[in-house]
């Protein structure tokens, strides 16, 4: 999965057009005129049965989502993608763009994609009539066949489905004439998949300009006795109902949809640890150890099972991508104020810490809804959660490695001071050698050639998953923490 804000990720380039220019030449290419959702179906099978993944860069739907998805897909429906907020349902169905051929033929500078062997629209018709096997042919690539609109109250029939031109009328024409028509982005769209995302918040009267292009797949704008049949897959998406008060999706065009599919937050820890890995993009130069990505998980994972929580509501992946992306920063912002580790190989590259973490509290708590009972205790709440998810993460990654090393360092009232902004190599020799070390590091996934920074990041999570074991004391003021027995 992926949360809807969606990331675009770098691909292959776009293996040339074909060549045929004219509808002879294309007809003796041997080229079959085949419908877009016929091309989907035989696209799909042809890469389930190759073994392929259609669907690239989506976590955690593959035993749940993905499987009502192919079905639908099989079948030719139109799909509503029902889910909470950042549950990656537009990144999913970006991914559709996949399954369609990578160029198809269209009639040269028709607005709707028409294609040479089935003309649809007024103009389409009338120069395939005037010439014949000489009417142009064009390509257009899968990624221009994709269309989407993010539906807003402000959203018309005009934008969607099309409106009278009046450029074309100033022109001369006349309004009985269908070529003085615009078209909306829907027929833009003709011959390739149009995505409607958030539909509850398309006013219900605009939602009624759907309902043809859905079942009888054509559009009438104005008065015009205009048939023009539409070959489109329609993807919406929406909150569930029950959360989404700013509107609803009007029963007739529900039941237009030929199938509705529940979309879902990662269910298990490794699941969050992937899309976390996968989606943050972390500042160039900074490192974030994999013990530092796990509380965050199970930090993201506590806060959408928590009671405090609007559940309604839901919370999204992109909370835990900012928590990530900011975490980074931090380690960024204290290599630029204290000063880089310097080795005899030059700089370190900044690694963060346990000690970033509490600082993305208070810039994560916008993206949480809170029940109205927790008005005002918002940090004092997540402030808890990280604690936990901390200390699960302590208990799982670090429980039953031998800390007497570490301890040690305490049985005389010695004390250890850190914080966000304390360098790396200035923790190290406060605290100083530490037996056992390799062993801790070595748990968190670090090897033994990793830079002062990872050690800095290991030793300060063992001091504060003792803290929060109640084997060790800690004092905390302005970003400053001092560990002691």
């Amino acid at each position: 999965m992926h949360q809807d804000s969606e990331r675009h990720h770098a691909s292959q380039p776009p293996a040339p057009a074909p060549q045929p220019g004219t509808l002879a030449e294309l007809r003796a290419s041997g080229h079959e005129y085949r419908g877009v959702r016929e091309e989907i179906r035989a696209n799909l099978l042809t890469m389930m049965r190759a073994g392929q993944d259609p669907f690239p860069g989506i976590v955690g739907f593959g035993q749940t989502v993905l499987p009502h998805l192919e079905r639908a897909l099989i079948a030719g429906h139109d799909i509503i993608l029902l889910g909470e907020r950042g549950q990656g349902k537009t990144r999913l169905i970006r991914t559709l763009i996949g399954l369609l051929d990578e160029w198809t033929p269209v009639i040269a500078g028709c607005e709707i994609n028409d294609h040479p062997y089935q003309p649809a629209c007024a103009r389409c018709r009338r120069i395939a009539a005037e010439l014949g096997d000489d009417l142009p042919v064009g390509w257009r690539h899968a990624s221009e066949r994709y269309g989407e609109k993010l539906a807003t109250p402000d959203t018309s029939v005009g934008d969607l489905i099309g409106d009278i031109d009046p450029v074309k009328v100033a022109e001369g024409r006349t309004l009985g004439d269908p070529e003085t028509i615009h078209f909306g982005l829907v027929p833009r769209t003709n011959r390739g998949i149009f995505s409607l995302n958030e539909l509850p918040d398309l006013a219900e009267r605009i939602q009624v300009s759907l309902l043809n292009v859905m079942e009888e797949r054509d559009i009438g704008i104005r008065g015009y006795a205009l048939r023009l049949p539409l070959d489109l897959l329609l993807v919406a998406s929406a909150n569930p109902e029950d959360y989404t008060n700013r509107g609803r999706i009007i029963t007739p065009l529900k039941d237009r949809f030929g199938a509705e599919i529940r979309t879902h937050y990662p269910l298990s820890l490794s699941d969050e640890l992937t899309l976390i890995r996968q989606e943050a993009e972390v500042s160039t130069g900074a490192e974030l150890p994999d013990h530092l990505v796990e509380v965050i998980a199970r930090f993201t994972r506590g806060v959408r099972e928590s009671p405090a929580v609007d559940a309604r509501s839901g919370v999204s992946a992109r909370f835990a991508i900012a928590a990530a992306e900011s975490a980074a920063a931090s380690a960024i912002r204290r290599s630029a104020l204290a000063g880089p580790v310097v080795t005899g190989t030059g700089p370190e590259p900044p690694v963060a810490r346990i000690c970033d973490l509490p600082a993305v509290v208070s810039t994560l708590r916008g993206k949480v809804e809170f029940e109205v009972s927790e008005e005002g205790r918002e940090e004092e709440v997540l402030g808890a959660m990280l604690r936990r998810a901390i200390a699960d993460t302590f208990r799982s990654r670090l429980g039953s490695v031998d800390m007497s090393g570490l301890l040690a360092k305490f049985e005389e009232g010695g004390t250890v001071e850190t914080g966000e902004l304390v360098p790396a190599a200035d923790l190290l020799q406060r605290i100083g050698d530490v037996p056992g070390l390799a062993k801790i590091m070595s748990r968190l996934g670090m090897d033994g050639g990793e830079s002062f920074g990872h050690a800095a990041a290991a030793l300060e999570f063992a001091l504060e998953g003792l803290y929060l074991m109640r084997r060790l004391s800690k004092d905390s003021t302005d970003g400053t923490s001092v560990y002691r027995t």
